[in-house]
């Protein structure tokens, strides 16, 4: 199986958060986005919750498709929670990029903030 690149997964984390900025935009009737843009950041929330779990148990007791699935509600999820608190892929990727600076004991850098 060929591996997806780099570019291949930035372009569909994009496309997604693309996605969910214009359902904020152009609503449409029977979105599940429009669902969770509508109800805010409690639901959003909640579902994030439930995914996390479902995630934790597919890993721990079920097949690898099956975790694959739930990792990609878990992100879907996440990336709804992004745009609806205002939070952008380059936000994180630029987060992401400082801490994957720093190498050694994270012990050391435990402080929220830090890394």
């Amino acid at each position: 199986m060929e591996q997806n690149s780099n570019t291949d997964i930035e372009n569909i984390l994009n496309l997604i958060y693309n996605e969910i900025a214009d359902r904020d935009i152009n609503p449409v009737e029977n979105s599940y986005t429009n669902y969770l843009l509508n109800e805010g950041t409690n639901k959003i929330c909640k579902k994030i919750g439930e995914e996390a779990t479902e995630t934790v148990i597919a890993a721990l007791s079920e097949g690898k498709e099956d975790l694959i699935g739930e990792i990609s509600d878990l992100i879907y999820h996440t990336l709804v929670l992004m745009y609806n608190k205002q939070v952008t892929l380059e936000d994180v990727t630029l987060k992401l990029e400082k801490r994957f600076e720093i190498k050694g004991n994270k012990k050391q850098f435990n402080k929220r903030g830090n890394y």
